[in-house]
C-alpha cells in the first residue's frame, strides 16, 4: 500500500469535520503535552515544504536533502516523494524540536501547520480540488481541552496554509493525471522532476545553463521573476513538470 493510500485509510478512520463546524484547540508551552507530538512521525515533505525549510535554515538543496530527507518513489507512477528524517533516538524526535518548541516554526511543514486536522484532497473529474478535514485527536493531546474554537477555514488561514496547499495540490493533481494516463517515470524523468521540484536553487542554474527559455513561450517579465525568486521558480517548475510528464500544460507552451 502506498503512503498516500495509507494516509487516506487513516483519515477515513477519523471523525470528519464538516464545513462550518468548529473544534476546540490550542497549542502553546503552557499545555501539558507541549512537544509530545513532535516525534515518531512519518512526515512527508512537499516541494514547498523543502523550499521553505532549507531557505529558513540557510542551506542549499544538496545540504538539506543530505542531512534531513529520505527519498522514495510513488508506487506505479514513480514520482519522487520526500520524507523528513527523524533523529536516531528512542523517541525518533524531529530534528528541529527543542525544549522551548519548534526551532523552525516560521517555516514548519504544511503537515505540522494543519495538525490537529487531517486534510485529504483529491482531484475531481472536472479537475477541481475536493478537500475534506478530519479531527486527529491523539490520546496524549491536551490541546483539545483549551477554549479556543476554530472552523477548518479559520484554522488554515491562521496557520498560513494557503501557499502550502496550493503547491501541494498542484503536484497531487499532476500525479493523479499521470496515474490516470498510465504514465510511469523512467530514471531520466524521475531525476528531472526531482531537480525541478525539490532542488529549486539548482533548477535555476539548470534553466540558465541549458537555455531552457529558448524552447518555451515565456515572457521576459516571467523569465526574470523565475530566475530571481525561488517561489516563482517553483511555480514554473510545476508547469515544466506537467509539460515534461504529461506532454501538455495550459500555462506553458513550447515555442512554435
Amino acid at each position: 500500500m502506498s503512503d498516500h493510500d495509507q494516509t487516506q485509510e487513516f483519515l477515513n478512520s477519523l471523525p470528519e469535520l464538516e464545513p462550518g463546524k468548529t473544534f476546540g484547540f490550542a497549542c502553546h508551552p503552557g499545555v501539558r503535552c507541549f512537544n509530545a507530538c513532535c516525534g515518531d512521525l512519518n512526515l512527508m515533505l512537499t516541494p514547498y515544504d523543502v523550499l521553505r525549510l532549507r531557505k529558513g535554515l540557510g542551506h542549499d538543496s544538496r545540504k538539506f536533502i543530505h542531512n534531513h530527507v529520505d527519498i522514495s518513489r510513488t508506487p506505479g507512477i514513480g514520482f519522487p516523494m520526500c520524507r523528513l528524517r527523524m533523529l536516531d533516538n528512542s523517541k525518533r524526535s524531529c530534528p528541529f524540536v527543542r525544549d522551548e518548541g519548534c526551532s523552525i516554526y516560521e517555516n514548519r511543514p504544511g503537515a505540522c501547520r494543519t495538525y490537529p486536522l487531517g486534510r485529504a484532497s483529491r482531484m475531481g473529474e472536472d479537475g477541481q480540488t475536493i478537500e475534506q478535514f478530519f479531527i486527529v485527536q491523539e490520546p496524549h493531546c491536551r490541546g483539545f481541552e483549551e477554549d479556543k474554537e476554530w472552523t477548518s477555514e479559520e484554522w488554515l488561514k491562521d496557520q498560513g496554509l494557503e501557499q502550502y496547499n496550493e503547491v501541494n495540490d498542484r503536484y497531487m493533481a499532476i500525479m493523479t493525471r499521470a496515474r490516470r494516463a498510465g504514465v510511469v517515470l523512467d530514471e531520466r524523468k524521475l531525476n528531472m522532476v526531482f531537480l525541478a521540484l525539490y532542488q529549486v536553487d539548482n533548477f535555476i542554474k539548470f534553466i540558465t545553463d541549458m537555455n531552457v527559455f529558448s524552447r518555451l513561450d515565456v515572457s521576459e517579465e516571467r523569465q526574470q521573476a523565475i530566475l530571481n525568486d525561488e517561489e516563482e521558480c517553483l511555480n514554473f517548475a510545476l508547469d515544466w513538470v506537467e509539460l515534461l510528464t504529461l506532454g501538455s500544460c495550459e500555462n506553458l507552451q513550447p515555442k512554435k
